[in-house]
């Protein structure tokens, strides 16, 4: 009985030193030498500070301000709304907190899927009309008109692509905040588009990070 303790002992020791701590040094190594930038987490740095991860999607806010011109507070809540000068990531339930990265769970016929949905339409058709009531992209002014993953959450909630379709309507409302022409702002578009996983898995998507991070290169923005 003594000497099976003893073995059982010795064994979980040794398989706690081997795959607790050998397995994942090694592998960590491993990672790191062959690809560090994805290993230590795909960071995206500008001016030598971290700014983002590429495989996180982060929300581009602005404040939202009151009559008085300083920001709204509701119960203790800074207030804020999409800043027009950059493009929009996908709809996310997290509250741009990676950490909790969920999908809301509700069911397509759920009256808050429904609200939200409504929400986000909103929100997208407004980021299209200029402050004189001009459509940025004149076709696209219905809800019919707007992009499936414009309106809807991903299963992670930090999907950091949008469809291609999606960056080119918004294209028009960044080319005539910043005074770019519409093919430069397209140009960059396509230059930071990633075709299908493995050739066919998914569909093209674009990095709005890094598409942002290059806008703000080419307009000498902060």
């Amino acid at each position: 009985m003594k000497r099976d303790l003893v073995t059982a002992f010795l064994a979980m020791i040794l398989l706690t030193v081997l795959f607790g701590l050998g397995y994942p040094l090694l592998v960590t190594g491993v990672s790191q030498g062959i690809f560090p930038g994805k290993a230590g987490g795909s960071l995206i740095k500008r001016d030598g500070v971290v700014v983002g991860s590429a495989l996180i999607g982060q929300q581009f806010y602005e404040p939202l301000l009151g009559k008085n011109g300083k920001q709204l507070v509701v119960k203790g809540v800074a207030q804020t709304q999409p800043d027009p000068r950059y493009f929009q990531t996908r709809p996310s339930g997290t509250n741009d907190n990676a950490a909790s990265s969920a999908f809301t769970n509700y069911g397509p016929n759920d009256k808050t899927t429904l609200v939200a949905f409504q929400g986000y339409i909103q929100t997208y058709l407004a980021l299209n009309k200029a402050p004189d009531g001009r459509w940025y992209d004149a076709a696209v002014t219905t809800a019919a008109q707007i992009p499936v993953d414009a309106v809807d959450d991903s299963a992670s909630s930090i999907d950091p692509d949008i469809s291609v379709a999606n960056a080119r309507i918004q294209a028009y409302r960044i080319a005539a905040i910043r005074g770019l022409p519409l093919r430069t702002v397209d140009r960059l578009v396509a230059t930071y588009t990633t075709g299908r996983s493995l050739g066919f898995l998914g569909e093209p998507g674009v990095n709005v990070l890094e598409l942002n991070l290059a806008l703000d290169r080419l307009s000498g923005s902060k």
